[in-house]
């Protein structure tokens, strides 16, 4: 297994495994050809400096994915942070430690940027990964709190 940032052939892989999982299902579209929207999400992010998605790959194919942010900050005597979303580790190869190897390499990567703190948010609903975060050393310090701008966009999305 190797870890590498994603390359826009990656691409539907990592789609594939958004979608495949009990909430990814509802908020997802994996087909062929990919909605343009991951394109231009996914050409915005490689454009962005502190921002990559990582996969882990095995034989070429992608078996888990993470999104890594540097975010600079002015709080905490100007801290820098990690953001990390959109982690999946494809269904075939859960248990097996990719997920743990994935994180403690983007952790390293985020280190490397200077960051002093990795956060995450994760659904309620997601009690398996909650035992997962707090296994890796995460603690359950803030509650976080999202709000939908683009009603419409995000409707559309949807569909």
């Amino acid at each position: 297994m190797e870890f590498k940032t994603a390359a826009i052939h990656h691409l539907p892989q990592i789609v594939r495994l958004l979608a495949d999982d009990e909430l990814g299902a509802a908020r997802e579209r994996f087909e062929d050809p990919l909605p343009q929207a991951y394109l231009d999400a996914f050409e915005q992010i490689e454009r962005q400096a502190g921002n990559s998605i990582i996969v882990a790959l095995e034989n070429d194919e992608v078996i888990g994915c993470v999104q890594l942010t540097i975010i600079p900050g002015l709080t905490r005597l100007g801290m820098t942070r990690g953001q990390i979303e959109g982690v999946r580790v494809a269904r075939g190869h859960r248990g097996k430690g990719i997920g743990e190897a994935l994180f403690r390499y983007a952790i390293d990567q985020a280190a490397a940027a200077g960051c002093e703190m990795i956060q995450l948010t994760t659904d309620k609903s997601r009690k398996d990964a909650h035992r997962f975060y707090e296994r890796l050393g995460f603690l359950a310090s803030h509650d976080g709190m999202k709000l939908t701008l683009n009603v419409q966009k995000s409707e559309e999305r949807q569909r």
